[in-house]
């Protein structure tokens, strides 16, 4: 039995939803593996400089950051938190290599950005000869030193621009490997039985109307309310099913709304597949899971990408855009309107589905056969 230990964290959702998808996936598919999850944070809590200045975590910081909105910016604070990085680096891999040493692994998998290099070299310290992947969950690099670094390792890339990126940086192509996109989860694969008119009807919708899900990660966002009022007060004949996640203050907020179109309110939920299929298009920000999960549950999405929008997330607004998938505006503020306007017109609306469902992607289950022809490698 191989032995492979996942590298995450909690910096937004999207690191742990990929660690669980592919443990997940080894399981289903039988592989004769061990698979250990380690949250990165957890071992590194100790040397959390930003801890000690402010009692919070820095994945906690960032999902703060998340919540309120406040990323403009976000391009300047990154040399910072990278020079902190830096800073600790030494620390970092005495910590890692201590943690490896006299372990029993065949594989290192990071799903994270930021700290490649310390896992790289602390791997390479305590278990000489273990293969390190990372693979980006992420649709592009956000170069220097986000996710892919200078050393003799492997890399999974979810798109032509991320594996090019790879490629320039003179990594050897027979260690640069192209799935056909983001790892999600199995979930999104299997069949999701729904009565569209039974159950829009018990969420309080009305059947025939075009219906909107709206989400913006399992933090929510201040910008939904602003989303919905702007629609509310339009003459745009559609209904919303807004998923606020872990904000309780955001639902609350919907509840008290006064509004002239058809609002279902949810908090956090596992069934997000089962309220994709119930819906005709996506509003969110531009995030590499929620755009992919709409892909695959045939949506076409609006996103908005400007100064507010996180450096690693602005590439995925391009490629919605290019791939033609859906609308990336400047801002919600100035564009919701004339956007969904596009999306309840049922023409405009096939043509942008019918190229959403061109995209067939099977990363989950593509990348297991990567790993194991590395394993065999090694």
């Amino acid at each position: 039995m191989k032995s492979l230990e996942l590298v995450f964290f909690d910096a937004g959702g999207g690191h742990r939803s990929a660690a669980n998808a592919l443990s997940e996936v080894a399981r289903l598919e039988g592989r004769d593996w061990s698979v250990q999850l380690m949250n990165l944070q957890e071992l590194l809590d100790e040397m959390d400089v930003f801890r000690k200045l402010t009692g919070i975590r820095l994945q906690d910081i960032y999902n703060l950051m998340l919540r309120k909105g406040w990323t403009l910016g976000s391009p300047q604070m990154l040399p910072l938190m990278h020079g902190v990085i830096r800073m600790l680096h030494p620390q970092q891999v005495a910590m890692l290599e201590r943690y490896w040493r006299g372990r029993n692994l065949d594989m290192v998998v990071s799903v994270i950005p930021n700290f490649n290099r310390a896992l790289f070299q602390a791997l390479g310290k305590a278990l000489p000869g273990v293969p390190m992947v990372t693979i980006l969950t992420d649709m592009a690099d956000y170069p220097p030193s986000f996710w892919i670094e200078k050393q003799s390792q492997y890399l999974i890339c979810g798109t032509e621009m991320a594996r090019d990126q790879a490629l320039a940086m003179g990594h050897s192509p027979e260690r640069v490997f192209l799935t056909s996109g983001m790892i999600l989860h199995p979930k999104y694969y299997q069949p999701v039985e729904v009565d569209r008119t039974r159950d829009l009807e018990t969420l309080g919708l009305d059947p025939k109307r075009p219906t909107a899900l709206m989400m913006f990660g399992g933090e929510g966002s201040a910008k939904m309310l602003e989303i919905a009022r702007l629609l509310n007060a339009s003459s745009l004949d559609l209904q919303i099913i807004a998923i606020c996640g872990k904000n309780e203050k955001l639902c609350s907020q919907f509840r008290d709304m006064p509004r002239r179109i058809p609002v279902h309110i949810e908090g956090f939920t596992r069934e997000v597949p089962k309220f994709m299929k119930l819906s005709d298009f996506f509003i969110g920000k531009p995030g590499p899971g929620s755009i992919s999960e709409a892909m695959i549950m045939g949506l076409p999405v609006i996103v908005e990408c400007n100064a507010w929008t996180l450096p690693q997330e602005r590439y995925n607004a391009t490629w919605v855009e290019e791939r033609g998938v859906g609308i990336a505006l400047k801002s919600f503020r100035s564009g919701i309107v004339e956007a969904v306007r596009r999306m309840v017109d049922e023409t405009q609306r096939r043509a942008f589905t019918t190229r959403v469902n061109s995209i067939q992607n099977r990363a989950v289950f593509e990348i297991p056969e990567i790993l194991a022809a590395i394993l065999a490698k090694h």
